[in-house]
């Protein structure tokens, strides 16, 4: 084996490693994410909850406001 692909060997063995990582990361913040996600669409659906039941209306993300 040569000095330059050995050489080529630990930049492969470290570039796996770091790929690897990265990898962890992003399915551990795709699961936050998910949790997150869940969490607002709980609150949203509660503050909705909130509105109706003091005689307010329900709120629809698509409809324009009111001044268009």
């Amino acid at each position: 084996m040569t000095k330059n692909s050995t050489a080529l060997e630990e930049q492969i063995a470290h570039l796996t490693r770091t790929v690897d990582e990265l990898s962890d990361i992003v399915a551990r913040q795709e699961n936050e994410l998910d949790v997150l996600k869940r969490r607002m669409q709980m609150v949203m659906e509660r503050e909705a909850q909130r509105e109706v039941d003091e005689g307010g209306v329900v709120p629809l993300a698509d409809e324009r406001p009111p001044h268009w």
